[in-house]
């Protein structure tokens, strides 16, 4: 299983990222809807955690263009400072369980990504 990370705060996404590996989850991390494209064409990801407040290019617009380069890429979203019409929106395109507020817990984050992972 291959997971890129997507947030603008590089402590959090890196640390994250880490974390997930010392759990045997091979994670790779970008802080920029940019850099999620072009690290999607070197490598095969099986689910995106993105962030859903990023600059320039946030975290729904991104998934719509990372589902025309991987369209079987499964996502979760996180954030800190969602509206409730970012929650209901994400919450209609990839389920709520898929949604979660940072500071993230980890064990939860591992819980949805493998739920997400296996789900189809």
């Amino acid at each position: 299983m291959k997971i890129l990370l997507v947030d603008d705060e590089e402590e959090l996404v890196s640390a994250l990222a880490e974390r997930l590996g010392i759990r045997g989850i091979d994670a790779e991390w970008v802080i920029s809807g940019k850099e999620a494209l072009l690290r999607v064409k070197d490598g095969k990801f099986d689910l995106a955690v993105l962030d859903v407040k990023l600059p320039k290019l946030g975290g729904r617009k991104l998934k719509k263009a990372l589902q025309e380069k991987c369209p079987d890429m499964k996502y979760i979203f996180m954030t800190g400072h969602g509206s409730e019409d970012d929650f209901q929106a994400i919450s209609n395109e990839v389920g709520k369980e898929y949604y979660l507020f940072k500071p993230v817990n980890i064990d939860d984050l591992i819980k949805k990504i493998r739920k997400a992972v296996h789900s189809h």
